[in-house]
């Protein structure tokens, strides 16, 4: 292997392991939907993401099934009757500060509820509708 081989790939193990490091770390709300807006090249809406949220979209569910029309309270699993923290994050200051964690729950919910994933937009516009939500 040449020289140049051995540090390209050296260049592109270090590249992966500062992106997975940079993931790791705790964001704001604010720097996940930053993020969720440039991913999906667009401003988010927040009426959009009220919409999104408390429509069924052909399912047995919607988002406010379980987390209520309002999330600024507790809500309660539509299946398991099992609490859920509020996710307004003005209400609950733990919500959207783990990229990953936020990740796994879009691609759960979305699943649940659309059916799908959720676009960039979509998550875009539901955080920015969450993120209008003050005490």
């Amino acid at each position: 292997m040449s020289t140049n081989a051995i540090f390209r790939c050296l260049a592109a193990a270090l590249l992966c392991g500062a992106a997975w490091a940079a993931s790791a770390q705790a964001a704001t709300p604010t720097e996940l939907l930053a993020g969720y807006s440039a991913q999906a090249g667009t401003a988010a809406v927040p009426d959009r993401g009220q919409a999104l949220f408390t429509s069924r979209h052909g399912r047995d569910w919607s988002c406010s099934s379980c987390h209520g029309t309002q999330p600024t309270q507790q809500g309660r699993h539509a299946s398991t009757g099992k609490s859920i923290a509020p996710l307004a994050p003005a209400f609950n200051t733990e919500r959207f500060t783990d990229p990953a964690k936020s990740e796994k729950w879009f691609r759960r919910n979305c699943n649940d509820v659309l059916g799908r994933e959720c676009s960039p937009a979509e998550k875009a516009d539901v955080l920015s509708w969450l993120l209008t939500l003050k005490p």
